[in-house]
């Protein structure tokens, strides 16, 4: 492929080299100019009258370029040959934004219109007719400024041979427009049938390509739009930013650099960039410094997608990019020489001025049959992928057959193994079920113990102050019967009063009021020990319910504070309990399971606080209860000892502790979350170390 492409490259040159060699001579029909010579006003104020008086500097060549310039350029000549009626001046640039001619002889000042007699349909440039009166000792003089590039070839033809010149450029017209049309509907066609964005890209870079070149040859304002239309002052540079622009991104897509070249591909973008600020720069500063980076990125942007194409095609071995390789070389040296004819390196002939042309078409073909090749490339790749997976499926197939034999047997010595670890496995199982069954109960006793010993600490108290009270009362009751039973034995036949006397007197040894006092306050606390072990009883009856597994509607405030009157005992006494409980409705769950929660952790707030190593004067303790959007919401949240971000992701962890050894199994919290679980609630933590904990229960109210 290598060679092909050398061997294509050479053929390619040797194509423009031939017509160039054959046509490097003058037809004969040309009138020659000895000399031209300029002269360049950068003021744009001078006039023929002061140019005249000018020097003017001896030129080279009479095709007259200088480049991007804003000046107004004078052009100075004598012919050496006697014109007839039908010999024109022709200036061969389309893009002219001033062309006057004016003849010298002898001071007197002669302006030479515009020659308008050539058919409009052939006609482009400039032409102004010459007329007999004028000799070589006639001064011509050109008054020239171009809309962008200045290069001005200047000719002197009879018209027949100029209208033989226009005719010969419509043919290459016309060829290079029907290859171009062709291309574009041909490529369209198939971008419609594949919808590859290849076929997207380069169906605009043709129709930006096409464009851009009908609007330097002067074509656009024949057949599309007039001289003085706003789009020619801006298509040159516009159309030919367009066609950079989709050319590269075809060559980003179709040479697929995102892959192969990440540093080419971020070197392009870099480009794809400056070409999109270029087009704004049209509009927002005009077309002289949007046309010299036009020019400069152009330049490089051409250099570098070569040089990725050859690193493709080369390093890569990515095939299509030979076409590419080679299509975009021969538009690389059609311009290099086309350009080498305005610098006179090369005959300015139809040939060399149609080169750009030649080259573009040629371009077009090839990329059009780079994207062909792009496809059948990856058609064999995926033909030779699905020819490997097939091969690769048969000798699995073959594998497999040989391979059956030996895995049926190895396949019944592991249902072996597998049945004989199976029943060793299910054994396991029982055992770590009965393990877990034995540290449930291990909590669940805990549980108990704590609250056996809160019970009975609660009730010896109010019963103590009950026994407490009975003999005081016995004594005060006995002295009210002396009492009675003296006034019952008062003999009515003896002297009453005496008697009346007597009693009176044991009043005041006893201190009858006293008494009754006393009786008074006794009973009032017999009364108030009887109502709190009533309240006991009953917390101890509402929270004794750990088994219930049946849901049924309860009162979470009521169990909230059955819970605190059973831990009472275990309140230090820098503890405050600060209760918020709202207006909660019934919610429906296991009562028995939410109190063993509450139990939880209650207890272990209480037990953060007391062995916080540093305590306040007063710690705190807050339930909190709400309800919010049919949510119920149950807070406990403590002063102590707080959790850090490591504890606090494994508190729900079965049998993760931060207890002593023997101080705790690790399973409270675990089964905590299990219960809130099963109730299809949440509980959330937070925590903070050294400042304390909160826990925050949700639990769903089903509204009927």
């Amino acid at each position: 492929m290598r060679k092909n492409v050398f061997y294509f490259i050479s053929t390619c040159l040797l194509v423009f080299l031939i017509p160039i060699g054959l046509h490097a001579k003058d037809d004969g029909k040309t009138i020659k100019v000895d000399r031209f010579y300029i002269y360049e006003d950068q003021t744009h104020q001078e006039t023929i009258n002061s140019v005249a008086k000018k020097d003017f500097v001896p030129t080279k060549s009479n095709i007259l370029n200088y480049g991007l310039s804003k000046s107004i350029y004078w052009i100075k000549f004598n012919l050496n040959t006697q014109p007839t009626n039908n010999t024109l001046i022709y200036l061969d640039q389309s893009r002219l934004s001033v062309a006057e001619m004016y003849l010298v002889k002898n001071d007197k000042i002669t302006s030479v219109p515009q020659f308008l007699g050539l058919p409009s349909k052939l006609a482009q440039g400039v032409s102004f007719n010459l007329n007999t009166n004028i000799d070589s000792h006639t001064d011509i003089y050109l008054k020239l400024q171009t809309k962008e590039m200045f290069i001005v070839p200047i000719k002197v033809y009879e018209k027949s041979t100029l209208l033989d010149f226009f005719s010969m450029r419509q043919v290459f017209f016309g060829i290079y427009t029907g290859i171009m049309a062709v291309m574009f509907i041909y490529n369209l066609f198939l971008f419609v049938i594949i919808r590859d964005r290849n076929y997207l890209f380069y169906i605009f870079y043709i129709l930006f390509t096409w464009l851009a070149q009908i609007t330097i040859q002067g074509y656009a304002i024949k057949y599309f739009w007039s001289e003085n239309s706003p789009i020619n002052d801006y298509a040159t540079v516009l159309f030919s930013c367009m066609a950079i622009l989709f050319a590269n991104l075809f060559t980003i897509s179709f040479l697929e650099i995102k892959t192969y070249f990440k540093i080419g591909y971020n070197v392009l973008t870099v480009i794809f960039v400056l070409i999109i600020g270029n087009i704004l720069l049209i509009f927002i500063a005009g077309n002289y410094i949007a046309f010299i980076l036009m020019q400069v990125i152009t330049s490089v942007g051409a250099l570098i997608a070569l040089l990725i194409a050859i690193y493709v095609y080369f390093k890569k071995h990515f095939k299509p990019a030979g076409f590419y390789l080679v299509a975009w070389s021969i538009l690389l040296i059609g311009t290099f020489m086309f350009i080498m004819k305005d610098y006179g390196f090369i005959p300015y002939n139809n040939f060399t001025i149609y080169l750009l042309q030649i080259s573009a078409g040629i371009e077009v073909i090839l990329l059009s049959f780079a994207l062909a090749d792009k496809i059948n490339f990856f058609k064999k790749e995926n033909e030779l992928a699905q020819a490997q997976a097939l091969s690769a499926s048969l000798e699995n197939q073959r594998l497999i057959k040989e391979q059956n034999v030996v895995l049926e047997q190895k396949v019944k010595e592991r249902t072996e193994e597998l049945e004989s670890a199976n029943g060793t496995l299910n054994i396991t199982l029982n055992n770590l079920k009965s393990a877990q069954s034995q540290l449930v109960d291990a909590e669940k006793m805990a549980a108990l113990g704590q609250l056996t010993a809160g019970i009975a600490h609660e009730i010896n108290n109010p019963i103590n102050f009950v026994t407490s009270n009975v003999k005081p009362l016995q004594l005060d009751i006995d002295d009210l019967k002396e009492i009675i039973k003296k006034y019952e034995n008062i003999d009515l036949t003896g002297d009453i009063e005496a008697q009346i006397h007597q009693i009176e007197a044991y009043k005041k040894q006893i201190d009858l009021d006293f008494v009754n006092n006393e009786i008074t306050s006794l009973l009032s606390g017999i009364n108030e020990g009887a109502k709190r072990t009533a309240e006991i009883i009953r917390s101890l009856r509402n929270f004794s319910r750990l088994d219930e597994s049946d849901m049924k509607p309860i009162d979470l405030n009521e169990g909230l504070l059955s819970t605190l009157v059973l831990v009472r005992n275990n309140l230090p006494d820098n503890l405050t309990v600060i209760k918020d409980l709202g207006n909660l409705p019934k919610v429906e769950c296991m009562p028995g399971k939410i109190n063993q929660v509450f139990m939880n952790l209650v207890s272990n707030a209480i037990q953060a606080i007391k062995i916080k190593e540093v305590q306040q004067k007063e710690e705190f303790l807050t339930i909190k209860s709400w309800y919010d959007k049919q949510q119920v919401f149950i807070s406990i949240k403590d002063t102590g000892t707080g959790m850090s971000e490591e504890v606090k992701h494994r508190i729900f962890e079965p049998f993760f502790t931060t207890k002593d050894i023997g101080e705790g199994t690790g399973l409270g919290l675990s089964i905590v979350f299990s219960i809130i679980e099963k109730h299809k609630g949440n509980i959330e933590v937070n925590s903070k170390l050294g400042e304390g904990t909160e826990f925050i229960i949700t639990l769903q109210v089903n509204t009927p």
